[in-house]
């Protein structure tokens, strides 16, 4: 069988006639197996219903695509229109028949899956890498099938790698996918957080973000560390502690400097005033 392009989605898994009602058959719901290797796994109930809804009064506008395994049918694309029409009380369904590898029927499932209208763009990078995976395919390979290019799968599955919190946020809505891109090309994950909270307290544009991002990162000063204390005055602030029986910290050198004591109870400031009054 000639190998099929899927740049085109599922278009190109259809025969290559301009007169497809001839290759429709319609087929009992009750001889069609829903395809186990389906990668979607959940189905909207209210929306099949809204679906169920439309094919009462319209039918299944688009058929399914099925291949005929030990004489039953099984869905290779068109599982969503299956189920609603069950619920619609069809029996039977508009379908073509076409002979699929097990490759194939794999890849028509994901890119269903994947040209669905209410996908979000984290759900949408997570089709693609499971289409990747499942493929065993490459990005190079990957966006050839999809018709997409290169950098377009790419830029998509480093949403995957932004902070789940961000993430959250490009589900919800709250961030759209230009700014997911726009926060995908940070490093540091900080700094992600931060500006995706910015953006959707100042409800900021893409364009601002971008020029937020390009900002560079001011970064806190380095307190210098401390010089260590000579011999000598390491030895004295030893005998100061055992002396006061205090927290002792002596700091400088032997020109210049200051000795700090520390008390945190009235046992120990009382301790200290005897120790001052033996010094008289």
């Amino acid at each position: 069988m000639k190998k099929m392009g899927l740049g085109r989605g599922l278009d190109a898994l259809l025969p290559e006639s301009n007169d497809l009602d001839n290759m429709v058959s319609m087929i009992a719901v009750t001889e069609i197996d829903r395809n186990p290797e389906q990668p979607r796994r959940d189905f909207d109930e209210a929306a099949l219903q809204t679906l169920a809804d439309s094919i009462r009064t319209a039918g299944v506008l688009q058929p399914l695509l099925v291949v005929e395994e030990n004489g039953r049918y099984r869905i290779v694309a068109g599982e969503r229109r299956f189920r609603a029409a069950r619920i619609a009380g069809l029996e039977s369904v508009p379908c073509i028949v076409r002979d699929f590898s097990p490759q194939e029927q794999m890849e028509a499932a994901l890119i269903e899956n994947l040209q669905r209208e209410d996908l979000n763009p984290i759900e949408e990078a997570a089709a693609v890498k499971q289409f990747m995976e499942e493929c065993h395919y490459t990005q190079e390979q990957a966006a050839k099938r999809l018709g997409k290019s290169r950098p377009a799968v790419a830029n998509l599955l480093r949403l995957l790698n932004l902070p789940k919190t961000v993430q959250d946020d490009v589900i919800a809505g709250r961030l759209s996918a230009g700014h997911a891109r726009v926060l995908a090309g940070i490093e540091e994950e900080r700094r992600q957080i931060a500006l995706a909270q910015a953006v959707i307290l100042e409800g900021l544009s893409v364009r601002q973000l971008e020029k937020m991002a390009a900002e560079p990162t001011v970064l806190p000063r380095k307190k210098p560390e401390p010089r260590p204390l000579p011999l000598e005055l390491q030895d004295m602030e030893n005998r100061l502690r055992e002396t006061f029986g205090l927290r002792t910290q002596l700091k400088g050198s032997r020109k210049r400097g200051k000795i700090i004591l520390q008390y945190y109870s009235e046992d120990e400031l009382d301790r200290l005033y005897q120790c001052l009054e033996r010094l008289e």
